[in-house]
This record gives structure tokens, sequence and C-alpha cells, in this order.
């Protein structure tokens, strides 16, 4: 069976698991400094994976949930880590680099990444073991964000490389054939794919106030919806594996917590409760 379909294949039997089979994992400073944390889908079970004197954030779970890929700043500099979902087996993969959002591959068999050199953002990919380390998108300009397409083809992402402003940007997956999706006098951030492989969810400063608005478009960038409409900063969207409902962060009732809602923007609801300062980068584990 050719790559591209068992891909198909697994993207299928991840969506038929449902929303409700799923739990979300996101960083937190309830305790302190950035921590992970993992809860049910419906913010139950909110169990706290890390603890650590310094700050875990940029978190990805892996397509079959059992391990999550973190940046942290345990030894000094940011790096990339991955744990089991339960928190145990932290192990480092990158080593002063300076590392940050980590993306996994729909196969499991790659990471993507940012590496910050000489003040300048670049992607990169590597083997879930931290080796082949292999660049992406290296401009003179930062380049953000990776997310990978349910087929494993393309790579959506963010770059400040054509104008002042982020734009959402999609190339091949070994880095070639960059397309520009997005026009606007706005910072478009954190491109995700739906399971289907046909919208990417993305959020923008163009709300009122430069707030965040969570957006949906087209996978070709036409179509732009705005999901949220709210006066307040709504960012960090993540689809669950089924493709009905939207994880995203907002700061609405004061400070930033987890909030979801279903694919058309109706009917958001917050999850996270605590009166810390923050509840950020929700996503979702199969």
């Amino acid at each position: 069976m050719k790559r591209t379909a068992v891909l198909l294949l697994v993207a299928t039997l991840l969506a038929a698991c449902g929303t409700d089979q799923a739990r979300i994992a996101f960083e937190s400073t309830r305790d302190g400094n950035s921590e992970i944390y993992i809860m049910n889908a419906d913010g139950t079970g909110q169990t706290r994976l890390t603890s650590t004197a310094t700050n875990e954030s940029a978190l990805a779970c892996s397509p079959d949930g059992t391990r999550i890929a973190f940046s942290s700043q345990h030894n000094g500099s940011f790096d990339i880590y991955v744990m089991n979902a339960d928190g145990t087996g932290q192990t480092r993969l990158t080593k002063n680099q300076n590392s940050d959002g980590p993306a996994w591959s729909p196969d499991g068999t790659h990471i993507a990444f940012v590496i910050f050199r000489n003040r300048d953002f670049d992607i990169y990919t590597m083997n879930p073991d931290g080796l082949g380390q292999t660049t992406l998108a290296s401009s003179p300009e930062w380049d953000e964000y990776p997310a990978w397409s349910p087929d494993g083809r393309r790579i959506a992402f963010d770059s400040y490389r054509d104008s002042d402003w982020a734009e959402i940007y999609v190339m091949n997956a070994d880095g070639s054939g960059l397309t520009r999706l997005t026009h606007d006098q706005a910072d478009d951030h954190y491109p995700t794919w739906s399971p289907d492989g046909k919208r990417i969810a993305f959020d923008s400063s163009r709300g009122a106030g430069d707030s965040g608005e969570i957006y949906v478009m087209n996978a070709n960038g036409t179509g732009r919806v705005n999901l949220t409409n709210n006066p307040a900063d709504d960012r960090s969207p993540a689809w669950s594996p089924d493709g009905r409902r939207i994880a995203f962060e907002s700061d609405r009732d004061g400070s930033y917590k987890i909030y979801v809602m279903n694919a058309d923007g109706s009917d958001q609801t917050r999850l996270t409760i605590s009166q810390a300062w923050g509840d950020f980068n929700p996503t979702w584990c199969p």
C-alpha cells in the first residue's frame, strides 16, 4: 500500500475514535513556571506531566497518542524533548540549539521544529530520536510554527519573509513548492490542518484592537471565515481528531484559559478554570 494511502487510512481510523476518546494536552503557569498538563476532552481529569524549575512549552502529541514532544529550558537553552503520554521517560533530542515548536509527521517518523540562530527562526525536521536534522525553510526573516498535512505531503507554517506581517505559507514536506496563502496587513499565526486536509485553521491579529481571532480557510487560502468573533484575544487553534471541534486559548474571562468550540465556531465552551495567569497552546492527543 502506498505511503499516502496508509496515512489517509490512519487519519480515518483516528477520526473514527471521536472527540470523546481524545485528550487535550496544554501548558499552564498555574503552579508557578510553565509546565505541561493533560486533560479529558471535557476538561476533567487535569493532570500535570512535567515538574521542573524551568519552563516547558510548545507541545505536540505523536499520531498514536503515546508520546508528547515539547520544548524545555531544563538544560539552559530551549531544546526539544519527548516523553511518554503519562510524563515518564523524558528524553532530550536537541542539544543547546534554542529549538521550539515541535510537530509530529502523521506517520510518526519525523518531527518538524524551529531553531533560533543569528536572530532568525528556521524550520527543520529530524527523526524522533533527534538524528537526521534537515533544513526545510530558511530565509532572512522568521519562519515558525510548522504543521503537517494529514497525508504527510505538505507543511504549513507562518513567516515574515514577504512583509512586515506574519503570513501563512505551505510547502512540500521536502521544503520545495513554497506557496503563500494569506495576504493581509495583520499577523497570521499557528496554522493547523483539519483531519481531512481540506481546511486550515489559524489565528490572526486582524481583530478589533489587534486582538487575536480564530479563522478557518480552505487549504488553498480561499474561503476565509472568522470563527470566534470576540473582542478578547483568541489564539492557538487545534483540530480534534474527528474534525468536529477546535480547541483554542482565550483571555475572554480575564486570563488565558483553554476553550473548545464546534468547527463552525458555535458552542464555545471554557474547559480550564485555574485562577493562574495562563493556560496555553492546546493540542489533541488521540
